[in-house]
């Protein structure tokens, strides 16, 4: 990718808006460009280089905030947490996104106004469970029956009491099959992890299904919707060239 490359030009601007704390609509809008990629190879290759590229300054951009305002810092993180989105790094997405709820639920004690609702702990946990990240999906899911104990506390009414029953029931079944699924997995990669040592000591070659982990169940849904947009602009793009 030559330097006269319009793509690598983008690019180029595009960690220089970063590296120079530029994070803002602007820099996600050339972020989006990046990602209508003229073939599904480039738009791999695009999404590798800047997902080295923003975890990297993710980190020193939230060392450097480190003493800044608790709005400073949720700015930020909500920054990466967009970025990571885009580029379909849900796993660095979700960490940042846990990092800026739970540090609103910290300073929620003395600002009101960082309080974290029990549907935000809530969405986080489904978005989690539905990728594979059940222990933190379990974690979210106490977070938010915490903080649907705190309404209930605070706004005692009797007309809304059957319906936080049964919004306690749907995250308790939520919670229950995160830890289910956290502990099945934790117990399939021992099973690996023995079947692989056993076959190193005694030589023999064990069937590959029996060291797979069962495939999640759960929906994609949050990894997929990014990767059809991308795809639909895409289609976008090679319509309009193929038109001029």
């Amino acid at each position: 990718m030559s330097d006269s490359d319009p793509l690598a030009q983008q690019i180029c601007l595009f960690r220089s808006l970063i590296k120079s704390r530029r994070l803002d609509d602007a820099a996600l809008r050339i972020l989006e460009s990046l990602l209508v990629s003229k073939s599904v190879k480039s738009l791999k290759e695009v999404q590798s280089t800047l997902g080295v590229f923003l975890r990297s300054e993710s980190l020193s951009a939230i060392r450097e905030i480190a003493y800044k305002s608790v709005h400073q810092k949720l700015i930020t993180l909500e920054f990466f947490v967009r970025a990571f989105a885009l580029i379909a790094d849900v796993e660095s997405c979700l960490a940042l996104r846990y990092e800026a709820l739970h540090m609103r639920e910290l300073k929620s004690t003395s600002c009101q106004w960082l309080e974290v609702s029990y549907l935000e702990w809530l969405n986080f946990a489904e978005h989690s469970l539905d990728n594979g990240f059940y222990s933190i999906a379990g974690k979210a899911c106490e977070n938010a029956l915490l903080c649907l104990k705190k309404t209930d506390i605070a706004n005692p009414k009797i007309d809304e009491f059957f319906e936080s029953v049964q919004v306690y029931e749907k995250i308790k079944r939520l919670k229950d099959f995160a830890m289910t699924s956290a502990a099945s997995r934790s117990v399939q990669a021992q099973a690996a992890e023995y079947l692989t040592k056993k076959r190193t000591e005694n030589g023999k070659i064990i069937h590959p299904s029996l060291c797979k982990e069962t495939k999640c169940v759960a929906s994609t849904m949050f990894r997929i919707g990014i990767k059809k947009r991308n795809e639909r602009k895409l289609h976008d793009l090679q319509r309009t060239t193929s038109k001029s």
